[in-house]
């Protein structure tokens, strides 16, 4: 079935020529109308390109979202004008503005709609399972039946797709994207990935490292947020450009800190690190043994202590060693600790039946 296409409504032929070889570039075949169009076509349209020749006949066209005015000219006031005129959202020069363009069209040709919801997951000190928990989200998002990537931003830690127990699946890791520079096909990112649990992951390999660009970084997981669904992301503790891109498209991070002074210590640190970046950052508290005292900390007190929201108490799973020699991930088990902690966490977060998105 050929990608839908932009209404593209100029009778300048140069113009048109660019347009049409824009659309090519991003995957869809556009419909052309040299005339006003019909009201149905109009208003169906999930994008209208009005070139600047075709504005003053567009007028009492009516009002609609996801128009752009384009101009093969010299910027000018009079451009600002006519996109007033048509209702523009966007006016743009040909060739400064091509890049924007076949990016617009492109997620047209993908259906792009609601963005994915995603959640990143930040271990507040070493060793505090902020790995586990990301797998044991990503599984019962999957399991709630939302399209769901895993994403492993930690190009030091052991690689995700391990802990799925799903080292030698078919697909792409991190390395094969870094050359990637401008925009990455929500799809094509999705069938390359390996499909493990029913969902996708992006992980590392095992070979030598290999640089990942930030600008790489920030066109991978663009892709993936445009495919809706839930992604979930492994975020490394160390800050660099490549961390900075990743926290960047988070809707939410959980900050995962054991209940140690030490820890809480630690994460506090962390969480002052990635504040000016991120929206939205939640505590979850793995519970500490109790020390000679009997003392441990309470879990909405360590959120207090870090002046964070407190998004609840990580369980302890004692057969998650056992599953993962087995090759069975965090989560696996519906019935099992982590599993119903991940499900109330989607529930809470993205309310309906099962948790699944609306």
């Amino acid at each position: 079935m050929e990608p839908v296409g932009p209404l593209i409504l100029t009778e300048d032929g140069a113009l048109l020529d660019d347009l049409l070889r824009l659309c090519a570039a991003a995957g869809a075949r556009a419909q052309v109308r040299h005339g006003p169009p019909d009201r149905d076509r109009w208003e169906s349209a999930p994008l209208v390109i009005v070139g600047d020749d075709a504005a003053a006949r567009l007028r009492g066209s009516g009002r609609r979202r996801g128009v752009v005015l384009v101009s093969r000219a010299p910027e000018s006031p009079e451009l600002w004008r006519h996109a007033v005129e048509v209702g523009a959202d966007h006016a743009l020069v040909l060739p400064d503005g091509e890049k924007w363009l076949v990016d617009r069209i492109a997620d047209v040709a993908e259906g792009a709609g609601c963005p994915a919801l995603t959640v990143g997951v930040l271990g507040g000190s070493g060793g505090a399972g902020a790995s586990t928990l990301a797998c044991a989200l990503a599984l019962t998002s999957a399991r709630a039946g939302r399209r769901t990537l895993l994403v492993d931003a930690d190009p030091l830690g052991g690689g995700l797709d391990v802990m799925l127990g799903a080292e030698e699946a078919e697909g792409l890791r991190w390395p094969a994207f870094a050359g990637s520079r401008g925009r990455v096909g929500g799809g094509a990112l999705e069938e390359a990935l390996p499909a493990l649990h029913g969902l996708r992951v992006l992980s590392w390999d095992r070979g030598e490292p290999v640089p990942v660009p930030s600008q790489a970084v920030r066109a991978v997981l663009a892709a993936a947020r445009r495919g809706g669904g839930s992604v979930v992301v492994d975020l490394p503790r160390h800050a660099d450009d490549n961390a900075s891109e990743a926290l960047a498209q988070l809707d939410l991070a959980l900050l995962v800190v054991p209940a140690t002074l030490p820890a809480v210590a630690a994460a506090g640190r962390t969480a002052a690190a990635v504040r000016p970046v991120l929206r939205d950052l939640r505590a979850v508290v793995r519970p500490a043994r109790r020390d000679r005292s009997g003392c441990v900390p309470d879990g909405a007190e360590v959120a207090r202590l870090l002046g964070l929201p407190y998004a609840g108490e990580l369980p302890h799973d004692p057969g998650l060693p056992a599953a993962q020699d087995t090759g069975r991930p965090p989560g696996h088990d519906p019935r099992g600790p982590l599993a119903r902690f991940g499900t109330a966490f989607w529930q809470q977060l993205v309310p309906g039946p099962d948790g699944a998105t609306s």
